[in-house]
């Protein structure tokens, strides 16, 4: 089967992307992308599948896996139908690369992002550490977060036990795939208008389906709804004009490209736990401090 390519998104005000899943069972989704990707999986068992390496996993999991690797977990849901828990962190490859090779201290490092072309596997020991990093990642800020990604990589390259997985003879090259242009071209027509009202239909034609294929296609994509996607653009957006200018949360709201500020004040709230005259306020007194 061939492999699908993953469009990876960083979070908000963030260089990578971290995401928690919560889910049932873990489908298969046999995918690669240009990211470097830590993945950590819990309360599940199944098959691990990375690159031409399949083995049955059963215990917390925690895997380096490098870029372009195609990989993915495939289990069923659990007998006392328990949630399976997911953490993921994806890490743009330039970024990171010039990272390590701008700073002597992260000399190590290099070896093992070389060594994640053929997927990482990490001790028991190692694991439970990552399980603490990963959690207080969920809660922390962008800044606190990239503090523990540091940590996470350091914890990693530590371990004396991590094992190499995919033999030394795979490699995947075959990375055409016309859905990402497609994509691509969507998500910068969105970037590029996301302060007026945008429709789906309109999107579909850019990537040249119709409406109804191109709402799966994104979300297969992007592991998100178009309007999740847009919304969360937006906010993004508007938290960046809250911090850097004293214009009016209404005022805010129509430069995000929000229909009224009710739904701007919902959105906000939904995403980021907190109203935007709250986040104001709290960010002020941080600055204050």
């Amino acid at each position: 089967m061939k492999p699908m390519c993953e469009k990876v998104i960083p979070s908000s005000n963030s260089s990578w992307r971290f995401v928690k899943y919560q889910r049932p069972n873990i489908d298969f989704s046999w995918h690669y992308h240009p990211e470097y990707e830590i993945c950590l999986t819990l309360n599940s068992k199944g098959l691990r599948y990375i690159g031409d390496h399949i083995e049955e996993y059963s215990k917390p999991d925690l895997v380096f896996v490098g870029p372009y690797m195609p990989h993915t977990w495939h289990s069923a849901i659990n007998e006392d139908e328990s949630s399976q828990v997911v953490y993921v962190a994806q890490i743009p490859k330039a970024w990171l690369d010039e990272l390590v090779a701008e700073h002597p201290e992260m000399q190590g490092v290099e070896e093992m992002l070389q060594r994640s072309s053929r997927g990482i596997l990490y001790s028991s020991e190692c694991t439970k550490k990552a399980i603490d990093l990963f959690v207080q990642m969920e809660i922390a800020d962008p800044f606190s977060r990239y503090i523990l990604l540091m940590n996470l990589l350091n914890v990693m390259l530590q371990d004396q036990q991590s094992i190499l997985l995919s033999s030394r003879f795979f490699t995947y090259s075959d990375k055409t795939d016309s859905g990402v242009d497609k994509l691509d071209r969507v998500i910068e027509f969105i970037y590029g208008n996301f302060d007026r009202s945008l429709y789906a239909d309109e999107l579909a034609a850019i990537a040249h389906m119709s409406t109804n294929h191109f709402h799966r296609f994104f979300k297969k994509r992007t592991e998100r709804t178009l309007t999740v996607f847009i919304n969360q653009l937006r906010i993004g957006k508007a938290c960046k004009l809250l911090i850097n200018s004293n214009h009016p949360i209404s005022v805010i709201s129509d430069q995000c490209g929000f229909n009224n500020i009710s739904n701007f004040n919902r959105q906000f709230l939904s995403i980021k736990g907190s109203t935007p005259s709250g986040f104001r306020k709290s960010i002020r007194l941080k600055h204050a401090q």
